[in-house]
């Protein structure tokens, strides 16, 4: 539990307690508890992870999604978090905007492409992140 940033939870705490990112991190537990994180070849998908995450506690989610791309998994993270966008290994952003506004592909590759040479809404916010 505390791998996924969950070690505050108490036993019995209903999951309805719960935020989204919380619950995906759950069930990210007890799979890992399940399998011992020896299956290859996973693909999890995962929207928005770091939701009601202290932030203290983003690094140690990254770096639990690290291992499972190390352990030959693929890990997929829709997330608006500049941090966790940041550390991607690549991006896929989609806009131009939100809603009607968005749902076309407006940009591919790594995180540090996006900051040097796009012009999209995410890469105006991580870029600015990043200074």
């Amino acid at each position: 539990m505390c791998d996924v940033g969950l070690g505050y939870l108490s036993l019995g705490q209903p999951l309805t307690t719960l935020s989204g990112g919380e619950r995906q991190r759950l069930m990210l537990a007890v799979r890992m508890a399940d399998k011992g994180m020896v299956d290859k070849g996973m693909v999890y998908v995962l929207d928005e992870p770091t939701t009601g995450l202290h932030p203290a506690d983003v690094d140690r989610l990254l770096a639990l999604l690290d291992r499972l791309v190390d352990d030959g998994n693929t890990v997929i993270v829709i997330e608006h978090h500049q941090a966790v966008m940041a550390h991607a290994d690549w991006i896929i952003d989609l806009g131009p905007g939100a809603g009607r506004d968005g749902g076309r592909v407006v940009f591919t590759g790594t995180p540090a492409e996006l900051v040097a040479s796009a012009d999209t809404l995410t890469a105006r916010h991580l870029r600015e992140y990043l200074r």
